[in-house]
């Protein structure tokens, strides 16, 4: 695997490189970083396509820039310039989560730089009220308790219940090592961000949602409403997995992107 830095605007964009063929940029959730895709770094889509795993801004060993929120755009801004310096052809998207997030801003901006999606335990919806209210809560416990108060607050319900204790000690291990100050930014510009809804029938490209079954904070439902509403989407269901489906169950995930891949 190859690291690179990456120039976009005013930070430096850390990629993670490995693979062969057409460009795939694989898009982390919150509050994580490019490990949380090692597995499909190393599994067989790395033989159909050139998988690069950014590191957004403040995350891994891209540099914190200083905003005070990370808005879905302005994350989506540095993914156009990373797929722009990366090559002149347009990018398969996966995008975990706010990583998802992150996707739909970057096919309302820029639908031209997209080839296909693959949005995995994400939504198109936008926080309601009482998500605001956990985001800022969580604001709170980070700031006042650290990093650990708010892994330990979040694993049960980023992975499924009987985990591999060796997975848990993986997701702590990253949240705890992202910058408390990328942590609120993320939270803040999750809390603003637009509802997408809208965009869903306005999307061109082949697109598959993935979704754990027993994901806690992404459940079926909302995999359905976006197969439902892209015109031509699928959806693929894995068994077993929580809302961290390419760590929980890599083969799956592997196995339900390369297929869609296969029919693109």
């Amino acid at each position: 695997m190859e690291t690179r830095l990456l120039p976009c605007d005013e930070v430096r964009i850390a990629v993670h490189v490995h693979g062969r063929g057409p460009l795939c940029v694989l898009l982390h959730g919150y509050p994580l970083d490019h490990r949380m895709w090692l597995d499909t770094l190393r599994s067989p889509l790395a033989e159909q396509r050139t998988l690069v795993a950014i590191d957004l801004r403040g995350h891994g060993q891209s540099p914190f820039a200083g905003d005070a929120v990370h808005t879905m755009d302005l994350l989506a801004n540095d993914v156009q310039n990373a797929i722009k310096t990366l090559g002149d052809e347009p990018a398969d998207v996966v995008g975990l989560s706010m990583g998802g997030y992150v996707a739909l801003a970057l096919v309302a901006a820029a639908p031209e730089l997209v080839r296909s999606l693959v949005l995995s335990n994400t939504k198109a919806s936008a926080d309601g009220a009482a998500a605001q209210q956990a985001r800022q809560a969580a604001i709170d416990t980070v700031v006042k308790d650290g990093r650990r108060a708010i892994a330990t607050a979040m694993l049960p319900k980023l992975l499924a219940s009987g985990a591999d204790a060796l997975l848990q000690a993986r997701v702590l291990s990253m949240i705890e090592e992202t910058a408390t100050e990328t942590i609120v930014a993320d939270l803040r510009g999750l809390a603003a961000r637009p509802d997408r809804s809208d965009l869903l029938a306005r999307i061109a490209v082949p697109t598959l949602a993935v979704v754990g079954e027993h994901d806690a904070i992404t459940p079926v439902a909302d995999a359905e409403f976006l197969a439902t509403h892209i015109p031509g989407g699928r959806m693929v269901v894995v068994p077993g997995a929580g809302h961290l489906t390419p760590m929980e169950a890599p083969a799956a995930f592997a196995a339900a992107v390369g297929g869609f891949w296969a029919g693109l």
